[in-house]
């Protein structure tokens, strides 16, 4: 084999390696700088100062709490499953990278443009429980067991209503490609499936206030936070890791954030679409605006950690099953009728 068809057949493989360093790199360091932002955000909202003693600002206090993590003594329980045990974070962290595979960060760039984009998507989401289930068992330690079931109680509760709010969206873009979802909202604010309200359709407004509540549901976010129960859990499923082991899953936690929001902007916030589609905002290049409408949606995230009260358990199983998933199948029946009955689907290109 001559040098030239080496590289002929090398060439590809180097393309998707680019692809993946060129998402998985600024992601990492917006992961790190999240944490960050978080305590500057939350700080700001109690009158407080927030990290401002590590470097300027405060910007390197994320790198040292990961160093004095890195540093720290991985401790693993004498009777613990010690394979499934470490297996358990890694799997959580890497699953919350694998969702980007098929997120579109513009129109020309995304890693694979896979016609099932959402599905791969819902599916890689749903496997999420399973590194917190395999935590709280290969532990050996009630504590941990307990947050487990609760844990993964609340994500599979949620991830039902998400699978019909998804199904809503589907029905009217009349795809399952990510990118024919965003271009089904391409013409303004007017066209995004959350904010149809301003062109006097309510047809996914409902369905974009569910997605975003059960979202923080799913990502164990305030003030859903129910897993971490320092009262009486101790932490919850991860009650026994420490160091690099315990990064993992908090870094896992705020990657799925990230992932969320990268998702509640293409289902509903138009994507890499400007929010008019009229001169200078159509100037701005697209993933820009996607890297905007990210930090808007974390930034609720954020916010409302920072206001609203923690759900007692049964109030947080009651708005899933007894609201949102009754509204979300209502909802889903309504859009399909809509679609066959009135012909008005948005196709990829059209909106609403």
């Amino acid at each position: 084999m001559s040098m030239a068809e080496f590289m002929e057949m090398l060439w590809p493989l180097l393309v998707i390696v680019g692809k993946i360093l060129l998402v998985a790199v600024p992601l990492m360091i917006c992961m790190a700088m999240l944490t960050y932002v978080e305590r500057k955000v939350i700080a700001a909202m109690q009158l407080r100062k927030g990290p401002n003693v590590v470097g300027f600002w405060g910007l390197l206090q994320p790198f040292a709490d990961g160093l004095k993590l890195l540093l720290k003594e991985t401790i693993i329980p004498s009777q613990a499953s010690k394979i499934v045990f470490l297996m358990a974070p890694m799997i959580t962290f890497m699953l919350a990278l694998l969702g980007w595979a098929v997120i579109p960060l513009s129109e020309e760039f995304v890693i694979a443009d896979i016609n099932v984009g959402i599905l791969y998507l819902f599916a890689i989401s749903s496997l999420g429980v399973y590194g917190i289930i395999m935590a709280g068992w290969a532990s050996n330690s009630k504590y941990a067991f307990l947050g487990a079931i609760r844990s993964s109680a609340q994500m599979v509760s949620y991830e039902v209503s998400i699978g019909f709010v998804i199904i809503t969206v589907l029905l009217l873009v009349g795809s399952l490609n990510l990118g024919d979802v965003v271009r089904a909202q391409a013409g303004g604010m007017t066209h995004w499936f959350a904010f149809n309200i301003l062109s006097g359709q309510f047809m996914l407004f409902p369905m974009f206030v569910v997605f975003f509540i059960s979202a923080l549901a799913e990502t164990n976010r305030h003030p859903f936070d129910l897993p971490e129960a320092e009262a009486e859990l101790v932490s919850g499923y991860n009650v026994e890791y420490s160091s690099m082991t315990f990064a993992l899953f908090f870094l896992g936690e705020y990657m799925n954030m990230i992932l969320m929001s990268g998702m509640t902007t293409i289902l509903f916030l138009g994507g890499w679409y400007a929010p008019f589609d009229i001169a200078p905002f159509t100037y701005v290049p697209g993933v820009i605006w996607f890297a905007l409408k990210i930090s808007f949606v974390l930034f609720v995230f954020i916010w409302a950690r920072a206001t609203l009260p923690r759900y007692r358990y049964d109030q947080l199983m009651r708005l899933g099953w007894k609201i949102f998933l009754p509204l979300s199948l209502l909802w889903v029946a309504l859009t399909a009728g809509y679609v066959v009955y009135v012909q008005q689907p948005a196709m990829a290109g059209g909106g609403l």
